[in-house]
């Protein structure tokens, strides 16, 4: 039995117990919207079919300092975290920015600091999850969102988990709630490699918890994690079909695209890449680290966003039965600069985040902003 067909008969076994006992009984979550070497070259290219032929791409905000992610909100606003200084900055709905509230105990260096934000809907009222880097570790907390639209405030923290590994580099830091209502968690190896292969270690990993920050039920060791051998994981995402995605970073030579399987252990730091090695899920897509260093990711339909930094593009992937449908495409490639995130919105178009300010890139007059990237029909 191959890896990747020895997984799937493990999910199968996993997912019918997500179904007895998940985490649908839980606050559902806001929605969201609403290979071998497969690196393009702009020059040989083919137009993606979601990109308009000149798409009219718009800023929607200006002025953020190290932005690393972007929740939209109902009647067109959005939170966006900034790394650095562990602000939630507020764009409301007529286009102004504001700062909510700063996250308490947030510690930056490196490339720990704030990172991902989740929003969740309650009987008493919308509560924000942070992902964030303190003083000794990462930590996740949930905030009560106060006020309204446009006059949005953080209320008091409490912890949902910590002790998740922390360096100044590797911390992962991706957040979202999943269409079984589990929050999802990734972390990094945190400068630990031989972590990412302890099933008892939280680095490395992607968690799946209940939004109270327990292992969620039907998880495949009884534990909080979901999936294992991850270096640095900072994308995660589902397509239409339910199948759940990661974009991961490499070391030196090679990028990921994973589809993500409960229980299964995707290599690092035993293979980087498609190895084709026993025991270990080989992903859908890579790329070498110039083209990618890949962090947000986002779905529409099967087709799938990826945010590149180092590679400062966009890529697309369409998928089809938890493949890869074809060669991805680049977009955009240069031209923003480093992409850190990636969302799907309900009017049919991606915002894109971009990070040139994070002490890697060269800032524009106006970096980093905030991009609204319309979609063409589906093909």
């Amino acid at each position: 039995m191959t890896p990747r067909a020895r997984c799937a008969v493990i999910g199968c076994l996993v997912l019918a117990s997500i179904v007895a006992a998940g985490c649908t009984a839980a606050p559902q979550p806001v929605p969201s919207s609403a290979a071998p070497t497969v690196g393009l070259s702009p020059s040989t290219a083919p137009e993606p079919a979601w990109w308009r032929t000149t798409p009219d791409v718009a800023t929607l905000a200006s002025g953020l300092a190290s932005p690393w992610s972007v929740v939209p909100l109902d009647g067109g606003g959005a939170l966006i975290s900034q790394r650095d200084d562990g602000t939630v900055r507020e764009l409301t709905p007529d286009g102004g920015l504001r700062t909510a509230g700063t996250v308490p105990g947030v510690v930056s260096g490196g490339e720990s600091g704030l990172h991902g934000l989740a929003l969740l809907r309650t009987a008493d009222g919308p509560v924000l999850y942070a992902y964030f880097g303190a003083a000794d570790d990462n930590r996740v907390v949930r905030m009560p969102l106060l006020g309204v639209s446009g006059a949005l405030e953080l209320g008091e923290p409490d912890v949902v988990l910590d002790g998740i590994p922390k360096a100044r580099n590797h911390d992962g830091g991706r957040i979202a709630f999943g269409p079984d209502g589990c929050l999802y968690v990734t972390t990094g190896d945190a400068g630990r490699p031989e972590a990412a292969q302890d099933r008892d270690a939280l680095g490395g990993k992607i968690l799946r918890l209940t939004p109270d920050g327990d292992a969620a039920p039907g998880n495949p060791w009884d534990t909080r994690v979901w999936s294992m051998g991850h270096r640095n994981v900072q994308g995660i995402a589902w397509t239409a079909d339910g199948t759940m995605w990661a974009s991961e970073f490499g070391q030196n030579t090679w990028d990921e695209l994973n589809r993500i399987e409960p229980g299964a252990n995707y290599g690092w730091p035993v293979v980087e890449g498609a190895a084709q090695r026993d025991g270990y899920v080989d992903p859908v897509a890579q790329w070498p680290t110039s083209e990618a260093s890949p962090s947000g990711l986002a779905s529409v339909g099967s087709t799938l966003f990826l945010a590149g930094l180092r590679g400062e593009r966009l890529w697309q992937v369409d998928t089809a039965d938890g493949e890869a449908a074809g060669e991805p495409v680049a977009a955009f490639t240069g031209q923003f600069g480093r992409l850190r995130d990636v969302v799907a919105v309900r009017d049919r178009s991606l915002w894109v985040l971009t990070n040139n300010t994070d002490g890697r890139g060269d800032p524009g007059p106006h970096d980093d902003l905030l991009l609204r990237v319309p979609l063409a029909p589906s093909p």
